[in-house]
């Protein structure tokens, strides 16, 4: 039997842990105590065989975990702000919407947040690198090759940008701190150790399956890509990079997670290089009650799967 393996994400003054059979979202509340929030999972494997396919269930991966990332993360902040903020009066817009959507609006609200989020994530990391990129054309005498690798190097650059300067907010740091904690936990656990916060704080705050080495993976990945897809056209080279952004995604994700994160060797350590890098920007080293919120959710997990894997058992 192949190991299990536990993944999640920091949330608004929380963490959020994932198995396979459902995920569990630890948040601290103002008055200091601990919400925890639930819930199963739908496995697409059985619903499509086809996700169970190399890249294709990449693809599937990428966008659950940003739907889940975005509902989490709202639900995270109504808990981590409750009691602390007035009720306020809905306007015009959110009475409409509220008559129209009912209990289906904060779903809606979510699916949009979904499309808003790719929709500048394409823009800012693919659309402006390949635009900049084009300027550069007359300085490589047309070769669309070393463009792409321009391209690349650009699209590298504005994403390490951005991740820095989101650390400078408070907030965010904050956040990041959380983030360190759900490595730490994860860690902890897969080492083998008790998951007390003594044993937790002992362990890297660095993980090979995080998120943003994913995404580092991407622009990697996207930079060898487009070497080799060239077109002096600027809406064809627009075009291209859309298209297979999909690919790239699940390219990325057998690359960084089903490889990188099943395997170690010099290989594999070469490879998650540059994001476990990167990590040292994106997570933070917690304090106590933030690893005593990590530790909450990802036993919260355990202790459900545990369960469902006792009821699934037959009766002798």
């Amino acid at each position: 039997m192949s190991p299990k393996y536990y993944g999640g994400q920091a949330v608004m003054e929380g963490v959020m842990m994932k198995g396979s059979e459902m995920y569990a979202m630890a948040v601290r509340k103002p008055d200091g105590e601990i919400a925890l929030i639930e819930k199963a999972l739908k496995k697409k494997t059985e619903e499509f065989s086809l996700v169970k396919l190399p890249v294709i269930r990449g693809v599937a991966a990428f966008i659950d975990s940003m739907v889940t990332g975005v509902k989490t993360l709202t639900q995270s902040a109504e808990i981590a702000t409750e009691g602390i903020e007035e009720e306020e009066e809905p306007g015009r817009i959110e009475r409409f919407l509220r008559e129209k959507l009912g209990d289906k609006l904060n779903d809606v609200l979510i699916q949009f947040s979904v499309v808003v989020a790719v929709v500048i994530a394409v823009g800012l990391f693919m659309l402006l690198p390949t635009w900049v990129g084009s300027l550069f054309s007359p300085l490589t005498g047309g070769n669309t090759r070393l463009t792409g690798v321009i391209e690349g190097v650009l699209r590298v650059g504005i994403f390490v940008g951005y991740v820095s300067l989101m650390s400078l907010s408070k907030d965010v740091k904050r956040m990041f701190a959380y983030h360190g904690a759900e490595h730490k936990t994860i860690n902890c656990f897969e080492s083998g150790d008790a998951l007390t916060a003594e044993n937790v704080a002992k362990h890297s705050r660095l993980h090979k399956r995080c998120g943003t080495s994913f995404l580092l993976v991407v622009m990697l990945i996207s930079m060898l890509v487009f070497m080799f897809v060239t077109t002096e056209t600027i809406w064809l080279r627009f075009a291209t990079r859309i298209l297979l952004l999909p690919v790239i995604a699940g390219l990325a994700y057998e690359v960084s997670v089903k490889w990188a994160g099943r395997h170690d060797n010099w290989l594999v350590r070469a490879v998650i290089f540059p994001g476990m890098c990167l990590q040292r920007i994106t997570t933070g080293e917690p304090d106590a009650g933030q690893i005593e919120v990590a530790i909450t959710a990802l036993n919260k997990v355990l202790e459900k799967e545990k369960q469902q894997k006792v009821d699934d058992e037959p009766n002798r």
